[in-house]
């Protein structure tokens, strides 16, 4: 529910679900039959017939309207608590999972608990859903951090701490994402630089490219920023620079090129050149990820052990996996919980036939 800065992004609001299936940079094909049977307008359907307002903002994301976690959290409350049938146990990890003639047996701190069906879903840095699949005969693929924030090498970047892009292309090697990101104390964070991080989850990339003008071509891009340049030529360069990124940001990279000062008309061919070349291609050195702060883990169970169609386990009958614990993860905007949703609910669904 940590998703969306605490608002709980629960699911994205983009209607094409081709669309949505290339936001996996693993498991979108796999996810086919499960979105189709739970796409993002059911879960959104879902939770407004529970009683939780929705909202659709400008980048395709879905929050609860009132920007509380709690409000998704207590949906199941009240579910779980209208079904008899229904028993939920707290505060007792699961210490042990066998196959029995009659099903499953759950060990539980004390509690043994029988089950004819057993569905995992526990994935994530702690592993325990891993070590209980890998018990049934199943394998994890490696495991990495995704969807977190970029350390940069350039200590001068710090100065732009606070700052944020609302729209750039970031790209690294042959992967990029258009996007809004913000500088920090240690580097980059924000939606862009977490579907690059996803991207790259198993690469150690060394060179962040941006590109503060992701709408224009390289050749649409020098024409405009020339043409204002010779236009206006008392006009302080830094203040042009700015009509095409942020001023904090030409600001700094004015004072690092020592043009702070310098008018259009003072600027030379090559200075220029320089200038709109770093608007483009604006390099900086990645020498890690911030440790701790991922919000998905990227790799799992491999998904050929899995039937799709079912989410059951393909080596052992009456085991279902669903979630995190499977090598599925999405870039930011709502699709991890998206590919949750789905999953549990066509696991849940073929348990119970």
């Amino acid at each position: 529910m940590l998703t969306g800065g605490g608002r709980c992004n629960l699911t994205t609001g983009i209607p094409d679900l081709s669309l949505v299936l290339n936001r996996y940079p693993r498991g979108g094909k796999f996810l086919n039959s499960a979105m189709r049977n739970f796409p993002p307008e059911d879960v959104r359907n879902f939770f407004e017939e529970h009683g939780v307002g929705l909202k659709v903002e400008e980048d395709m994301r879905v929050f609860p309207a009132s920007d509380e976690s709690r409000d998704v959290v207590d949906v199941f409350g009240r579910i779980f608590s209208k079904n008899n049938n229904v028993h939920v146990v707290l505060s007792r990890p699961v210490q042990e999972v066998s196959k029995q003639d009659s099903g499953f047996l759950l060990t539980c701190g004390g509690l043994k608990i029988e089950a004819d069906k057993l569905i995992i879903t526990t994935g994530g840095k702690e592993g325990g859903g891993h070590d209980f699949a890998k018990y049934f005969g199943h394998h994890v693929s490696p495991l990495a951090p995704s969807l977190n924030a970029l350390v940069i090498k350039e200590e001068w970047t710090h100065e732009l701490a606070g700052v944020s892009i609302e729209r750039a292309r970031l790209s690294v090697g042959k992967n990029s994402f258009v996007g809004p990101f913000v500088f920090t104390h240690k580097g980059v964070s924000g939606p862009a630089v977490f579907a690059i991080s996803s991207m790259t989850a198993f690469d150690n990339p060394t060179q962040l490219t941006i590109d503060f003008a992701p709408d224009m071509t390289f050749p649409e891009f020098e024409a405009a920023f020339k043409k204002e340049v010779v236009d206006n030529p008392k006009k302080l360069f830094r203040n042009t620079a700015s009509m095409f990124m942020p001023k904090s940001v030409a600001d700094v990279l004015c004072e690092r090129e020592y043009l702070e000062k310098k008018h259009n008309g003072e600027i030379s061919k090559g200075q220029m050149t320089k200038m709109i070349e770093l608007i483009k291609h604006f390099p900086l050195t990645i020498s890690g990820r911030v440790p701790g702060d991922e919000f998905v883990t990227a790799g799992g169970i491999y998904l050929d052990e899995i039937n799709p169609r079912t989410m059951e386990s393909k080596l052992c009958s009456g085991l279902y996996f669903a979630g995190e614990v499977l090598n599925i993860d999405g870039v930011t905007g709502g699709f991890n919980l998206q590919a949750a949703w789905a999953t549990g609910r066509l696991a849940g669904e073929s348990a119970c036939e």
